[in-house]
C-alpha cells in the first residue's frame, strides 16, 4: 500500500468575488510543478486538507477550491447563481488569474462530472485526468440511488431515508427534500439535511464507516451538501441526457486514469466501464474490494499510485513539462 504524502500547508488562500458569491481556492505544493485542479464531490461537498496528500509536492502545483455555496466559499448553501456553468467559468476565472496555460484535473463523483463537462468544454485547458467513482448524471443514475437500486442493497438504511419523506421515492422525493431543506424552520432544514447525508454516508464504503456519516453529518457539511445536491439534481445536473458520453470525442486523446471501486453503490461501476468505451487514451482500474469513498484504503493506494506515473508521463512529455 502507498503511503499519503506529508501534510502540507497552501502557500497562498485567496478568494475572488462573483455574481454575489464569494469563491475561495487555494495554492500548495511547488509552485513550478505540474497544475493540477482538485474538483471535490458533492455537488455541495468540499475540499479537505486530506486531498492534497494525494500528490508529491515536489512534483505538482496543487490547486483546490470550494464550489459555490459550500467549504470556505460564501454565502453558505447559497443557491441562486449556482449551475454547472456557473462553476465551470470560476475554475476557468482561477486558471487565467494563475495563469496556467493548462492543468491536471483531480476529480471525485459530482467532481468527475464537473471535470468531464470542464474537459469538452476546454479540451486545450486540459494536460490529463484523474478521476474517481465516475458520475455521468443520466436517468439512471438518480434512479439507482433515489428511487430503485441502491434500496436493495441497503434497506434498512433506506427505510430511515424514506421515513423522512413520507415513503416518497423518485422526484417526488427531491422534491419533498427541496421544501424541507429550504424550510424558514432551521429544525426542520437541519433534520432534513441529516436525512439526506446519512443515506449517502451508508451507502459510500464498503464496509461500515462510523468516521465518514459523522464527518457528513457536522452542520457545516449536511446543510450544503444536501440543499445544493437536491438543487443540482432537480435540474439534471443542468445538463442534457447522456451528455458526457455523447461529447467524448472532444476529449479522448487526453491522458486518463479511471478509479472505480467494483462495489460502489452511489456511482455503479457500469458509469465507468461506459465511459471507458469511448476514451481512447484511458486506463480503467476497478477496485476490487472497495466502494465510493476516496479514503477507502485500496481507491486511496490506487489514486497515489495514478498521480505518481501521471507525473512521471507529463513530466517526459516536453511539451507539458
Amino acid at each position: 500500500m502507498h503511503s499519503l504524502f506529508a501534510d502540507i500547508k497552501p502557500f497562498s488562500d485567496q478568494s475572488f468575488e462573483k455574481d454575489g458569491h464569494r469563491i475561495y481556492y487555494e495554492q500548495s505544493g511547488n509552485p513550478n510543478g505540474i497544475p493540477v485542479c482538485v474538483v471535490h464531490g458533492g455537488p455541495g461537498g468540499s475540499s479537505t486538507p486530506k486531498l492534497r496528500s494525494f500528490f508529491n509536492p515536489n512534483d505538482y502545483h496543487i490547486i483546490m477550491f470550494d464550489q459555490r455555496g459550500c467549504g470556505q466559499s460564501r454565502p453558505h448553501a447559497q443557491l441562486e447563481h449556482n449551475s454547472l456553468s456557473n462553476l465551470m467559468d470560476d475554475m476557468e476565472y482561477i486558471r487565467k488569474e494563475l495563469k496556467i496555460d493548462k492543468w491536471m484535473l483531480f476529480g471525485g463523483s459530482w467532481g468527475t462530472t464537473l471535470s468531464l463537462i470542464y474537459a469538452q468544454t476546454y479540451p486545450e485547458n486540459v494536460l490529463a485526468m484523474i478521476l474517481r467513482g465516475i458520475f455521468l448524471a443520466r436517468k439512471q443514475e438518480y434512479k439507482w440511488l433515489y428511487d430503485e437500486g441502491a434500496s436493495r442493497i441497503f434497506p434498512d438504511q433506506w427505510e430511515l431515508f424514506t421515513d423522512h419523506v413520507n415513503g416518497k421515492t423518485g422526484s417526488e422525493l427531491l422534491e419533498e427534500f427541496y421544501q424541507q431543506l429550504t424550510s424558514k424552520n432551521e429544525i426542520k432544514r437541519m433534520a432534513a439535511a441529516r436525512a439526506w447525508v446519512n443515506w449517502e454516508g451508508a451507502c459510500s464504503t464498503l464496509k461500515p464507516s462510523k468516521e465518514t456519516i459523522t464527518g457528513l453529518l457536522d452542520p457545516r457539511v449536511a446543510l450544503p451538501m444536501a440543499l445544493i445536491s437536491v438543487h443540482y439534481f432537480l435540474n439534471h445536473c443542468f445538463i442534457e441526457e447522456n451528455q458526457i458520453i455523447n461529447n467524448m470525442d472532444k476529449i479522448s486523446h487526453i491522458p486518463s486514469v479511471i478509479v472505480h471501486g467494483r462495489y460502489d453503490m452511489v456511482c455503479t461501476l457500469d458509469n465507468a466501464t461506459e465511459l471507458y468505451k469511448h476514451w481512447e487514451n484511458c486506463e480503467l482500474d476497478i477496485i476490487r474490494e472497495a466502494g465510493h469513498s476516496v479514503f477507502e484504503p485500496s481507491i486511496r493506494d490506487a489514486l497515489l499510485k495514478a498521480c505518481v506515473n501521471m507525473a512521471r508521463q507529463l513530466g517526459q512529455d516536453e511539451d507539458t513539462a
